[in-house]
């Protein structure tokens, strides 16, 4: 059996038992958060349970490294939409100790892509075409400046209003843990300090 069979027995027998009856809830964050944070397997359960977040109380949008890299691309745009159209007040960008995009080389990825039946062709195409692949698939050196700059990039965008905080956090990925690297308070009060 492959591993979409195994999915679609489950999710039949999950639905005809009724198990989603206790998980019901609307499309609006009861907590008002919106998270942006790591698609790393690690997290898929740790992560709420150490934030104390339950179905319904936030929108988690996720990604590798929990970035943001372009200020109008697909991330931005569903934490502008979290904000706007589903009641999102604040924002949590959580990334993790460990990471896999810490270790990223576009020329290794590059390399699986062409054992995988990606052409030279192709790669040539698109670097011609003027796309960058190396910064495209580029990773981080730093977790702690990744989370700095995509809060920058993320409270810095011109459409997100001046009132929804924007903070950094990094998760052990065993614990839980969270340590704060940019509290959005500050940073806000910081700003009204400036403007004043």
């Amino acid at each position: 059996m492959g591993m979409l069979d195994e999915i679609l027995s489950h999710n039949m027998e999950y639905v005809s038992t009724r198990q989603y009856e206790s998980l019901q809830t609307d499309k609006f964050p009861d907590k008002g958060l919106a998270i942006l944070a790591c698609m790393d397997a690690r997290l898929v359960e740790l992560l709420p349970q150490a934030l104390g977040i339950r179905n319904g109380d936030a929108k988690l949008i996720k990604n590798a490294g929990a970035l943001v890299t372009a200020p109008w691309g697909s991330v931005m745009r569903s934490l502008l939409v979290a904000v706007y159209a589903l009641r999102a007040e604040e924002i949590c960008v959580i990334a993790h100790y460990d990471c896999g995009m810490g270790t990223i080389d576009a020329t290794a990825i590059l390399a699986e892509a062409r054992k995988r039946g990606i052409s030279e062709d192709v790669i040539r195409t698109l670097r011609v075409s003027g796309i960058d692949l190396d910064g495209f698939l580029k990773g981080f050196a730093n977790v702690e400046d990744s989370v700095r700059n995509t809060c920058t990039i993320v409270r810095q965008h011109p459409l997100l209003p001046r009132d929804v905080p924007v903070h950094g956090l990094i998760m052990d990925p065993s614990t839980g843990r969270l340590d704060t690297i940019v509290n959005g308070y500050v940073v806000m009060n910081a700003e009204k300090q400036d403007e004043a």
